[in-house]
């Protein structure tokens, strides 16, 4: 003790690491008050309680959940749908390929299990649709023989409002002309919506009107519906699978 200050210096041992000597010697000072007593720090001391809480670190997990899981799945399906329908001319060459049919029909099931408990019916319905593929021989028997009338067929459309309960179907002709079908639409439930023909219109030279029986009175089942393609199915077992058009058609 010097000038009220506690002075204790502590010298480590000399010993030995894995066989050697160290080579370097450590000498602490502490410096302390003099009032400083080790007998009070000792008598002050409380050990832990053994229930206390004990923080331990966190741990942070990932999960996938199901709804996530259902949603990957069905964009895989749609676009394996998607990949075997693009050359298929809107399923022209289908009809003269069974193996490709089968796979096709296989890829829609696939979506429509998957997208069982989707609405299919609600305002999103609403849109101007575009043909992809479908089995319906008669919009097919147009595409095909629009050139015996002198034309060519150009887009096949599926026109919905679901607010004004209607729905047209259009088949555009490349030169000139064009043919529609008017129906009325009403939702039966959160995936099938019925339909009924009530009048057809045919605009152009040439072409023929004998086609204003088709799609009458069909109820169709629609086996999904997203911001991209319909896929539908109808009493018949025909399919059709539709794309959003970037245009919006108007009678």
């Amino acid at each position: 003790s010097s000038g009220g200050i506690n002075r204790l210096a502590l010298q480590l041992p000399d010993g030995h690491i894995n066989g050697q000597k160290p080579q370097l010697h450590v000498c602490i000072v502490l410096i302390l008050p003099a009032s400083f007593s080790f007998l009070s720090l000792l008598s002050n001391f409380k050990p832990p309680n053994p229930k206390s809480k004990i923080h331990k670190p966190y741990r942070i997990t990932t999960t996938c959940s199901a709804s996530t899981d259902e949603a990957l799945s069905l964009n895989l399906a749609k676009s394996d749908l998607l990949n075997l329908i693009c050359d298929q001319d809107r399923g022209l060459k289908t009809q003269q390929n069974p193996n490709k049919f089968f796979r096709i029909v296989k890829s829609i099931d696939a979506i429509a299990e998957l997208g069982k408990d989707l609405v299919t019916t609600d305002k999103s319905l609403s849109a101007t649709w575009r043909l992809l593929w479908t089995t319906e021989n008669e919009q097919l028997f147009i595409i095909k023989n629009a050139s015996s009338l002198g034309t060519q067929a150009g887009d096949v459309l599926q026109v919905i409002d679901v607010e004004n309960r209607t729905l047209n179907n259009v088949i555009a002709f490349l030169l000139d002309g064009i043919f529609f079908v008017r129906s009325t639409i009403e939702i039966a439930s959160s995936q099938r919506a019925n339909f009924r023909f009530t009048s057809a219109v045919l605009r152009g030279e040439g072409l023929g009107a004998s086609l204003a029986a088709i799609w009458a009175g069909l109820v169709s089942l629609r086996l999904h519906l997203d911001d991209e393609i319909r896929v539908v199915k109808d009493i018949r077992e025909d399919y059709l699978v539709v794309e959003r058009a970037l245009y919006n058609w108007k009678e």
